[in-house]
This record gives structure tokens, sequence and C-alpha cells, in this order.
């Protein structure tokens, strides 16, 4: 049927985190229909490019393993998330229309949530862990680095004395204040920017701290940790319970062979 179908050893994490994407996609779209500074509107415009590139490599890969492709291109209305996917790179702005499109992706991804019982989803997010953290992780980073540059730039751009003048500049700055590195080359003059960059210090740290742990955890991970199967040891209660069992009859016999020869003594 679908081919988005999730597999056995298949968790939910990355399409959650499309699913959050998407939406963050369209909030962009409605902010480039304001009427902001034009140093904003090509920070929007950036950060809209590199969403299509993620959304084609997604199309890419639900392509790859649809079998076959037209129930994804065709029955999944893949068709729609290709051209959502079209990025305008500041030339074709006729592509902008084609955004809407990436509701279909939405109602697509809901649709396949929602149709699980809240004890699957619970049962596939503590089964895959780290796929979660990962990608709540880079959610985390990717709305603090869009919110913060966009919201450091509308501050700054009224400032006389204001030194982040343009959206690199507004990027870089907020990459490196989240990362923790903190160059001084670009810094924030206003009230609101400066609240701005307190807030992105703050979890910046949890961000960098929690991208240390899941490394350090997936590099002392066994294969079958990080995939969420069983390894060749695990075993299931039942199993358990008739080892013990088998260990006590064997117990109970031993004793009585014991017993048994110490009487013929």
């Amino acid at each position: 049927m679908g081919t988005v179908a999730k597999s056995s050893n298949r968790s939910n994490a990355y399409e959650m985190f499309i699913l959050v994407l998407t939406v963050m996609s369209l909030a962009i779209m409605v902010l480039l229909l304001l009427p902001l500074p034009p140093a904003v509107d090509q920070l929007l415009g950036f950060y809209d490019n590199a969403v299509c590139l993620v959304f084609l490599l997604d199309f890419a890969l639900r392509m790859g393993n649809s079998r076959p492709r037209s129930d994804y291109f065709i029955r999944e209305r893949g068709w729609l998330d290709l051209l959502g996917s079209i990025p305008s790179l500041g030339v074709f702005r006729l592509a902008a229309l084609f955004r809407l499109a990436r509701l279909s992706r939405f109602a697509r991804i809901t649709r396949l949530l929602r149709g699980q019982h809240k004890r699957e989803l619970l049962e596939d997010v503590l089964s895959h862990r780290s796929q979660y953290a990962g990608f709540i992780t880079l959610l985390a980073a990717g709305i603090v680095l869009v919110t913060a540059s966009i919201l450091v730039l509308i501050f700054e751009d009224r400032a006389a004395d204001a030194n982040i003048l343009s959206g690199g500049d507004a990027l870089w700055w907020a990459v490196v204040t989240m990362s923790t590195v903190g160059y001084g080359d670009f810094y924030p003059v206003t009230t609101g920017g400066r609240i701005i960059a307190f807030f992105v210090m703050i979890t910046g740290v949890g961000i960098i701290g929690s991208l240390a742990s899941i490394l350090a955890s997936v590099l002392v991970a066994s294969p079958a940790e990080q995939t969420g199967e069983a390894g060749p040891s695990s075993l299931t209660p039942e199993e358990v319970a008739a080892i013990r069992s088998a260990l006590r009859a064997g117990a109970a016999g031993g004793d009585a062979e014991e017993s048994a020869a110490a009487e013929t003594t």
C-alpha cells in the first residue's frame, strides 16, 4: 500500500521531523508575505531554499523506497511533494506559489501518525530513544537558529550603530552564539537584540550538551541498540521464566540423587 509504511524496525522519528519541518516552512512562507525589511526577506528566502533542498532529498528517499514507484508518486501524491520542493533561488519568483503543495505532505504524515494508537507511539518512542533524541535536538537547533537570526535582524535593522545589517551577518551571529564560540565580530546593540542573544546563549549550552551526549551514546552503543532491535542474547520474560523453572527442576533432581546415593552408602 503506502510507500511510507513503517517497517518493524523503523521509527516515526523521521516522519515527525519532516512534519515539524513542514510546519516551519509554512510559517516562513507566511512571513515572506509580510512587509518586512529587505534584509529579513533575504534571510527568509535563504531558509526557504534550504528547506527545499531537505524536501528534495526526502522526495528522493521516498521514491527510492517505493515499490512500485507509482504508489508514492501518484497514489500518495508524491508529485505534490516534488512541486512544493522546487527552490526559487531568488530568480523563479513564481515557484513560491508551489509552496502550498506542502500541505499535502503535512496532511499525509498527520494521517499516518493519527492512524496509530497512543500505546504504539509510546512504545516506538521508548524503543527508538536515540533516534528521537537526535531529531529533536536537530529541530531545536534549527528553530533557535532561524528564530534568533530573524528577530535579531528585525531589532538591529532600526539601530543607527548596528553592525548586524544583512541576513548573512544575522545567520553568522546566530551560529557563533548558539555554538558558544562567541567571536565578537557581530553583536546586538539594541535591547531587544540583547534579550534574543541571552536566550540563544542559554539554549545553545543545552543543545551542544545534548549533541555531545547523543554522540557519546552512539559511539558506545551496540549495533542492536542503535537500530532498536533486540540483541541475540535478549530473552523474553516467558523464556526467562522457563529457564528458571528448568534450573529449579534440575536442582531438585540433583538433590534427590545425592540423597539416594547417601542412603545406599
